[in-house]
């Protein structure tokens, strides 16, 4: 379990603190890993997955210094 601590300066608008929290929550990436989990990926299709991301990456990279 992750305890997420946000400290508010005195006169800091309750937006800025929101946002500041949100961040926080988004850099621990509990969300994602909890979508995750939700639905079991077997090994092999993991590693197809990650392959295939490696490629549209990659592909990505080369037409941009085109």
């Amino acid at each position: 379990m992750v305890v997420l601590i946000t400290t508010v300066r005195e006169g800091e608008s309750i937006e800025k603190a929101l946002k500041k929290c949100k961040k926080k929550f988004d850099k621990t990436r509990i969300l994602k890993e909890f979508r995750e989990k939700q639905q079991y990926i077997k090994p092999s299709e993991g590693r197809r997955n990650k392959i295939l991301k490696a490629i549209y990456r990659e592909r990505m990279r080369l037409k941009k210094e085109e």
